[in-house]
This record gives C-alpha cells, sequence and structure tokens, in this order.
C-alpha cells in the first residue's frame, strides 16, 4: 500500500534552549527547562497560551535523570495558562519528540485540533557523565543485549561501522571526517554544545590523548556528548493559518513524513538485512515513504538534511540510505564535499548531534526546527544558501524507532 500523501500541517514557530548549559549548575531543574522551551516557543510562534488546542511532550528518561515521569503534565505545571489543555509524552528512545510531532499531526489532520504545542526535553546532567551514560542502555533491549557492555550505544554503532566494513569496506578516517565536520558546523551555531570547544586537526586523528578512543574503531569525536536541553514548535492547520493571518504567517510547511518500529535488538537487525541492499531496510522505508508523501522522487530534490549522528557511523548509514551514494559508497560523499554547507547535499549544517548537542528527548524537535529556519531562512551563521526543502532523519536506539519528515518553504 502506497503512503497517502500528508495533509496540510505548518510549523509556526519554535525555539531552542542553549544546549551548552548545565542545568543542575544553574540550580535548575526540567521544570525550569520546560517552562523555558514552552514560553520561548509560544513568544516566537506569537501564540498567546491560551491560542494551543493540545500539547505534546517528547523525553525519553525523565525517571531515570531525575526522578520526574509524568511530564504530559509539566507544561501545564509551569505556565498556569496552559491548565486544562489535554497533553501527553511520548517515549521513544531518541526519536521521543519526533512521535510527538506524528501525534500532534495526526490530532490536526483529524480535524480535532488546529494549533498544537510540540516539545522535546531532557535533562541529563543531573548524574555524573559514566552513569548517565549507562542510563541510556535503557533504549536497548536491557538483559538481552546489554550485560556486560557499560556504555552500550558507542559499542552499539561500533558493530554498525564493522557491518559496513564486512560488507562493503570501511575507512575510519571517513568516519573521523564526519565527526570533524559537524563539530566545524557547529562553531556557527549559537545554542551549541560544543561551539567553544578548541579543536586542531590533531583532535579528529589517533592520538589517544586529543581523541580517546571510546569503544572498538570509534574516537571521543565520533560519540555525541551528555545534554541538557529543550526545544519546541508550534504546528497548526491550514484553517487556522486562514483565521490569522495567512499561510505567509508559518515559517514551514511538512509536506511529508515516515515512520517505521522493528525490534529493540540490533543483531536481529543485522541478520534480517543480510541479503538487502542496504544495512537497515526500515530505515531507507521510512525516508522513502517520505519522499513520496511529499511527492519528490529522492535525496536530488532536497537541499539540506538533519540527520542523527549520535555516533558517526549513524550519519555514515544516513548517507546512503538517503541515496546520496549507492549503498555502502557513502565514504564518496564524504570525500567529495558533498556534505558541506556549500556541498550539493549539505548535512548537518547546525553541527547535528556530535556538534551541536543530544538531549535526547527533545533532539526530534530540535531537528524540525532547524530545518524550518533553514527553508524560511531564519538560520543566521549556519543558514544553507537557498534551502527551500529539507529533511531529517530521527532515530530511537539502534533504529528501532526510525522517523524522516518532509519541511518546505511556504514561499
Amino acid at each position: 500500500m502506497s503512503p497517502a500523501p500528508a495533509s496540510s500541517v505548518y510549523i509556526l514557530g519554535g525555539s531552542q534552549t542553549d544546549f551548552a548549559r548545565n542545568i543542575a549548575k544553574q540550580d535548575l531543574t526540567i521544570a525550569d527547562l520546560v517552562r523555558e522551551a514552552v514560553t520561548d516557543t509560544l513568544a516566537d510562534a506569537g501564540v498567546a497560551p491560551n491560542q494551543i488546542d493540545s500539547i505534546h511532550v517528547g523525553n525519553a528518561f525523565g525517571q531515570l535523570y531525575n526522578g520526574q515521569g509524568h511530564l504530559g503534565a509539566m507544561p501545564a505545571s509551569v505556565v498556569p495558562e496552559l491548565w486544562g489543555k489535554p497533553a501527553m509524552r511520548h517515549e521513544a528512545a531518541c526519536a521521543s519528540a519526533s512521535m510527538a510531532a506524528l501525534a500532534a499531526m495526526a490530532e490536526i489532520e483529524a480535524g480535532r485540533y488546529d494549533c498544537v504545542l510540540v516539545l522535546g526535553a531532557e535533562q541529563e546532567k543531573s548524574v555524573p557523565g559514566a552513569e548517565a551514560a549507562s542510563i541510556q542502555n535503557a533504549a536497548a533491549w536491557v538483559g538481552h543485549e546489554t550485560d556486560g557492555v557499560p556504555f552500550f550505544w558507542p559499542y552499539a554503532f561500533d558493530r554498525v561501522a564493522d557491518e559496513y566494513d564486512k560488507r562493503f569496506g570501511v575507512d575510519d578516517t571517513h568516519l573521523r571526517a564526519i565527526g570533524e565536520l559537524n563539530l566545524r558546523n557547529a562553531k556557527d551555531n549559537p545554542n551549541a554544545q560544543t561551539r567553544a570547544w578548541k579543536l586542531t586537526s590533531d583532535s579528529f586523528g589517533t592520538d589517544d590523548h586529543l581523541n580517546p578512543v571510546v569503544a572498538g574503531r570509534l574516537r571521543r569525536n565520533d560519540v555525541t556528548q551528555i545534554t541538557d536541553g529543550a526545544a519546541g514548535v508550534v504546528l497548526v492547520s491550514q484553517r487556522w493559518l486562514a483565521a490569522n493571518g495567512g499561510v505567509g504567517r508559518a515559517k514551514a510547511q511538512i509536506t511529508g513524513w515516515g515512520h517505521r518500529t522493528v525490534g529493540l535488538g540490533l543483531q536481529e537487525k543485522l541478520d534480517a538485512s543480510v541479503n538487502e541492499p542496504f544495512v537497515m531496510p526500515h530505515v531507507r522505508g521510512a525516508i522513502t515513504d517520505a519522499f513520496e508523501r511529499a511527492g519528490i522522487p529522492g535525496v536530488s530534490n532536497v537541499d539540506v538534511i538533519e540527520t542523527h549522528d549520535c555516533m558517526t557511523p549513524s550519519e555514515y548509514m544516513a548517507i546512503d540510505h538517503f541515496g546520496i551514494t549507492a549503498p555502502g559508497e557513502s565514504w564518496k560523499a564524504v570525500e567529495s564535499g558533498a556534505l558541506e554547507r556549500d556541498g550539493a547535499h549539505p548535512m548537518n549544517p547546525s553541527g547535528g548531534l556530535i556538534g551541536g548537542g543530544h538531549p535526547v528527548g527533545a533532539t526530534g524537535a530540535r531537528m524540525l526546527l532547524d530545518a524550518a529556519k533553514q527553508v524560511s531562512n531564519s538560520a543566521g551563521d549556519y543558514q544553507v544558501d537557498g534551502a527551500k526543502r529539507a529533511a531529517t532523519l530521527n532515530i530511537g536506539g539502534s533504529t528501532a524507532t526510525t522517523a524522516c519528515f518532509i519541511v518546505e518553504s511556504t514561499s
């Protein structure tokens, strides 16, 4: 069955907190993070709290990091004008906020609501770094693949790189070049976690002091950081815009989406794709579903991509799964400069997760916000010239939950 075209859902505005902050060191909590994100998101969208019909919150690990669950009720707790608005929390590991966005879109497409707040938030620096990293093992298949692996995700994506190596061959310098590009791009993003880092060319080599090994072939600058942060967008219907100033008031339109879910275990995914051209065919399916819903033939019709780079192999995978290269040939896009801001296929001009930061529950919303900024020519120093159509790719766990969105200019 072919995906039905997406209905008219627009991004009215949005906001992101500074991902370089440590909330606990500022004597703040996730409640303060949510308050800031909600207030700034509504201000950027130009709507009052009483205009919001519904709220969807993405959060992955609230109870584990600071004991706070039930975060669907947090916006009304910290912004009293939202009291009584229907709200719910969504958890899908790193794809939590993308699931929140899909639920909000469904409400708008069904005609249930016309103005919906989507928020993603995570406070991860509330515990020491090693504990903060190990908490995220909960997004894997606990008891089946996590035993004896203290930092599962670098280990897991090192295995993804190993799978590429087995099938196609991988040169580790291409992985390190992805990390270098994203950290360099982050320098121009005023909200990026690593924007003030002091790095040299040696920071991306094999010096065990400047770029120590984390797991297998992955070194520090192949891996995203522990991050506090939140991001939000306001989604509205065409009906709402017609009654409130017209389509020109929106920053962007979501014209396509894809969503695929498979099992938790990494090895099961790799085994299932042995005879397939793509290492993760369901990820390719989510992307092509989004393309089809948006009515575009492929990646050549996309001007900029914000993709999931929790580790450099996840972006390496995204390159060929988007169709920028043939399967197994992602290295060609890295070597050619195609992924640069002025390249043929700009990828993560914001710095992505490695450079920008990865507050897990907020990442999907942050990607949508950056996509909207790009196609509305409001991304500032990290703007891709002439961008009119953007794509996002957000994965939860070892791609167990995958979401892709196509975001377009309204002008």
